[in-house]
């Protein structure tokens, strides 16, 4: 057998590569492996694990259960047959200097691609000899389509530092240079992608998303990179589930159950195409729709997904994808592939059979024959369509690179002669070389795209952001709507061109926060799900979504919506206010003072009818004010006692009583100045020598109703205020109403005599005395004992007190 090959998986089972249980499969690995396509020449390039053919397979017996041929997996294999043909027609890249590939189908597992990994670097040669040549059959590997598979391969080779070309393996695992110190790959990492990701989720203001992943290093890693991206970003993942293309089918269901029920609107799915298939077809069968799918750029550009059967599940979906590019003449060398070009390849004629459905073995009868004479122009699959290039230029890029690596190392072109091809290939071409040489290229294809590698072995993050959306027949179509460089300074990597989408959704676990409101965590939920509070008094928030209200400044206040600070309204005395109690007691003072200063001076019209009327209804409203207030005394007193109750409308008598005790007075006066008003006389008979000026009443029977109304108010006043004589002390009120009624009422008794037998002048005088004396007893007896308390005795002016005594009876 091999025996370098047995020495290989010994070795990888010290590093951890294969498990212990596949221990006894070093005798299954040994046997010859064969390429599926191969091609000899001076210098071979290898293909590994291109997925050709997806099978499901016991990897204890390795019988395979079954399997169907990769049609887009098939066009980047010959996508690298055509690149390198290409490159053997070249003139200017190495000249004289034949490329062969081998080509190696081994995907699904790591057993398979590590058998792969032997036979690109052994050879199918039985041996028996001791040592090895050290040797390996091919100089450099372009492969392979998936992570985990590539990861395996890339371990393999770089034991012997051979170089390994992806142009489909994203897991960012891979740009470790320790593990992988000769790998490289023609597409951007996940480092970067995962990170666009979660940018893009922002940018439309999902934070609520859920996250399903291949569980693989590809979606294991990616998904990993995207939830850390993703919270820095304030997004919160509602959850994260895991599928494979070996899952069992109660897994996936669940998983499924687990998105159906879930609250978030938006889905990321970090799956590669096996995994997709599979979610698909049980998201079909629970009937999943309305999700917004956001996706990586291993399905994104599916063809096979853009069908309407999936349609009404992925419609709309948005993710970010590898460029799109032409290669010139790739269409023509896939229509002329033909089981004719070899006759003995068996991989040919399963292709044949397969696109056309027809089969080249007479014996079937459920199927019909295959002629040879069908023509791939006629069909429509992955295969043939080349409208959307995108990994397969990365196979170009990564076959390109190889050449001019290999053109690097042979100097091609120094010299004026032909390159010396096997001379060269004997003394030149050491795997470590070959990965110098990788490392330092830098050139541009014939579209004008740069083939460059930074010190991790990755190219330049440039992605396209693509929408799914429909053409005017109806059909999905991948429509660019932005772009991704992660070259560009931080925060301007992602640009939108702009995004016809006809249906955009809201997913967020709790609606924002308005103006005036602060979030407030929940506890036990993520970030992302809170409470609107309203900031406090003195804060505001002048943004949505705030996470702190912000105190204002010295000076100022929080408005009703506690979104803008205002000044504080001034507090303490009110300058208004005070002017305007001040004016109100001067007002009454005043009053009282005209009463007797309209006696002083020269009569004239005014003066005489102003005289006499200000002083009737001055005093008429200020005995009404006292009636009344002795009034409610009563009454209020009164309704203690068992059975009465105080009347609910006892305001509004006080300002009935009032209005209706001045109102008779100013009846009674507007009918005097009416009938007989006073006015300015000359009296000659009190003195011959000297004549008089004084204001003669007019009709003497007015002026005295005037002051007959006022005693009479008087009275009553006097009368009810004597009732109330036996109130409690405390409550006083009643006492000096009495005081004040009874100076007012001997006042006026001792007024009339005196009025009556005052001649001339000194009746002006006896009105004045009546009017200043009855005024100010008014005033001293009512307001000079609440001035006293309320100055002296503060600790009497309260409810306490003034009921305290009733209080104790009532106990």
């Amino acid at each position: 057998m091999n025996n370098g090959i047995c020495v290989m998986v010994l070795f990888m089972l010290t590093m951890g590569v294969i498990a212990e249980d596949e221990r006894a499969l070093c005798k299954l690995l040994g046997s010859p492996v064969l390429p599926l396509l191969s091609k000899k020449g001076d210098i071979t390039i290898g293909g590994a694990n291109y997925c050709i053919f997806q099978l499901q397979t016991n990897i204890f017996n390795c019988k395979t259960l079954f399997y169907r041929i990769s049609f887009r997996e098939f066009q980047f294999a010959q996508t690298m047959m055509f690149a390198i043909e290409e490159i053997n027609n070249s003139s200017s890249l190495l000249p004289n200097v034949s490329v062969g590939y081998k080509i190696f189908d081994s995907c699904g597992s790591t057993l398979p691609s590590t058998r792969a990994a032997m036979g690109l670097i052994n050879g199918q040669e039985k041996t028996f000899e001791k040592t090895c040549t050290g040797q390996s059959t091919v100089h450099a590997i372009v492969g392979a389509s998936k992570s985990s598979s590539t990861i395996v391969l890339s371990q393999i080779a770089g034991i012997f530092q051979i170089p390994v070309i992806s142009h489909f393996s994203t897991c960012a695992c891979l740009s470790n240079r320790k593990e992988h110190p000769s790998f490289f790959r023609t597409i951007p990492s996940d480092y970067y992608q995962s990170r666009a990701l979660a940018q893009l989720v922002k940018y439309f203001g999902w934070t609520w998303v859920g996250a399903v992943r291949s569980d693989n290093d590809y979606g294991n890693n990616g998904m990993a990179t995207f939830i850390e991206a993703a919270t820095k970003e304030g997004i919160c993942v509602e959850y994260s589930e895991a599928i494979s293309g070996s899952s069992l089918y109660e897994q996936v269901e669940r998983v499924v159950r687990v998105i159906k029920t879930g609250t978030a609107k938006v889905l990321v799915a970090f799956l590669d195409s096996d995994g997709m298939d599979i979610l698909l077809e049980e998201a079909l069968r629970q009937n999943l729709t309305g999700l917004q799918w956001v996706g990586s750029e291993s399905w994104i550009t599916a063809h096979h997904l853009a069908t309407m059967k999936y349609s009404g599940i992925l419609y709309g979906s948005i993710g970010f994808a590898i460029k799109k590019a032409k290669i010139a003449g790739l269409q023509d060398f896939l229509l002329q592939v033909h089981p004719s070009q070899d006759p003995q390849n068996h991989i040919l004629k399963e292709f044949w059979e397969e696109t056309f459905g027809c089969s080249f073995q007479s014996s079937l009868q459920e199927t019909k024959q295959c002629s040879g004479s069908e023509r791939l122009r006629d069909i429509k699959n992955p295969f043939t369509d080349v409208s959307e290039l995108r990994i397969s230029n990365n196979v170009y890029k990564a076959v390109y690179a190889v050449a001019h690596a290999m053109h690097s190392m042979l100097k091609c072109g120094e010299n004026s002669g032909a390159v010396n091809a096997s001379c060269t290939l004997k003394s030149i071409l050491q795997p470590k070389e070959v990965v110098k040489h990788i490392q330092d290229v830098n050139f541009s294809l014939k579209s004008g795209e740069k083939v460059y590698f930074d010190e991790r072995g990755d190219p330049a993050a440039t992605y396209q952001l693509v929408n799914w959306q429909r053409n005017p027949a109806g059909d999905i179509v991948f429509v660019v709507v932005g772009s991704y460089d992660a070259s560009l300074q931080s925060g301007k990597e992602f640009t939108m061109n702009g995004l016809n989408v006809t249906w955009r959704p809201v997913s967020v676990c709790s609606e924002s926060c308005p103006s005036g409101f602060r979030q407030a965590m929940i506890k036990g939920k993520p970030i992302c799900c809170f409470s609107c509070i309203t900031c406090a008094a003195g804060e505001i928030s002048n943004s949505t979504n705030t996470a702190k209200c912000s105190p204002c400044p010295l000076g100022y206040w929080s408005n009703e919506d506690h979104n803008k600070c205002v000044p504080k309204v001034l507090d303490g005395s009110n300058a208004r206010s005070v002017v305007c109690f001040l004016l109100l007691p001067l007002a009454i003072l005043l009053d009282f003072v005209l009463c007797s200063l309209t006696f002083i001076g020269r009569p004239t019209v005014w003066s005489c009818m102003l005289r006499h009327v200000a002083f009737g209804i001055a005093f008429a409203l200020c005995i009404s004010c006292i009636l009344t207030k002795t009034i409610t005394v009563v009454i209020a007193f009164k309704a203690r006692t068992p059975g009465n109750r105080v009347p609910q409308c006892l305001a509004s008598h006080q300002r009935m009583g009032v209005v209706g005790g001045t109102f008779l007075q100013v009846l009674v006066c507007v009918a005097w100045l009416a009938q007989a008003p006073p006015f300015p006389h000359k009296n000659t008979i009190y003195a011959l020598e000297r004549i008089i000026l004084e204001c003669n009443l007019g009709s003497s029977i007015g002026f005295w109703v005037v002051l007959g109304y006022i005693g009479l108010l008087a009275v009553l006043c006097l009368i009810l205020a004597f009732l109330a004589r036996k109130l409690p002390d405390n409550f006083n009120e009643a006492k000096f109403i009495t005081f004040s009624m009874l100076i007012f009422s001997a006042v006026w008794v001792t007024f009339i005599p005196a009025y009556v037998s005052s001649p001339g002048k000194f009746t002006v005088a006896v009105e004045i005395f009546a009017i200043l004396a009855s005024s100010f007893g008014l005033l001293f007896c009512i307001f000079a004992p609440k001035c006293y308390i309320l100055l002296l005795k503060p600790e009497r002016n309260t409810k306490n007190h003034i009921m305290g005594r009733d209080l104790q009876k009532n106990n």
